[in-house]
């Protein structure tokens, strides 16, 4: 992949990465629930969920996705149903505690990241986006090389994309703020991840 391409690719994976979705409103809850460890390991593990997309783009099997319906709409409501137990638990949360960081390191363990590439990874929209995509730089003899290169670049700025959020969230002022308003925070995000998971299913 030459310089001209790989910037072009740049380009349009930054404009994706930074339109707003699920996937922003998973990482600012996060962020605001447990901190900055536990927002930037959600965006991290978005990245990851987005890179095995793009890889699988590569490979051409996200053409696979795109033009088998019924394993297409079983990714969509697998999607779908993981937005709205993520709107629920937003709805039902409770403030955190003063002080307790304890649960929110544990929290920022393995959650965050989990949380992060479910979101990317049980999008099918990935599939059609980056079909439409890599249809101008994949060819019949696009090796691994190749396709490392795509995969890392979608992923890895989609990834310093949500980290730079959750990074700006998670600031002094921004981050106690957020805090004093975190159960309504929660309720509007909660909403939005339901409408979200409404509007994936129709």
């Amino acid at each position: 992949m030459d310089l001209s391409n790989w910037l072009a690719l740049v380009t349009i994976c930054t404009v994706g990465a930074m339109s707003p979705g699920p996937s922003l409103a998973v990482v600012m809850r996060n962020t605001m629930r447990g901190g900055q460890s536990h927002g930037v390991l959600t965006a991290l593990g978005h990245g990851a969920g987005v890179g095995l997309y793009a890889l699988m783009t590569a490979l051409g099997l996200a053409l696979i996705i795109a033009n088998h319906p019924l394993l297409f709409d079983v990714i969509r409501y697998g999607g779908a149903a993981f937005l709205a137990w993520l709107g629920i638990k937003a709805l039902l949360a409770k403030p955190s505690p003063e002080g307790d960081t304890t649960a929110a390191h544990h929290i920022a363990g393995r959650q965050g990241a989990f949380e992060g590439f479910m979101v990317a990874f049980l999008n099918p929209q990935l599939a059609i986006f980056f079909v439409a995509l890599f249809s101008q730089f994949v060819h019949a003899d696009t090796d691994w090389q190749q396709s490392s290169i795509m995969m890392l670049t979608a992923g890895g700025i989609d990834a310093a994309w949500y980290v730079l959020v959750a990074l700006v969230l998670s600031r002094g002022p921004v981050l106690a703020w957020l805090k004093a308003k975190s159960i309504w925070l929660d309720r509007l995000s909660g909403i939005v991840l339901l409408a979200l998971a409404l509007k994936v299913v129709w």
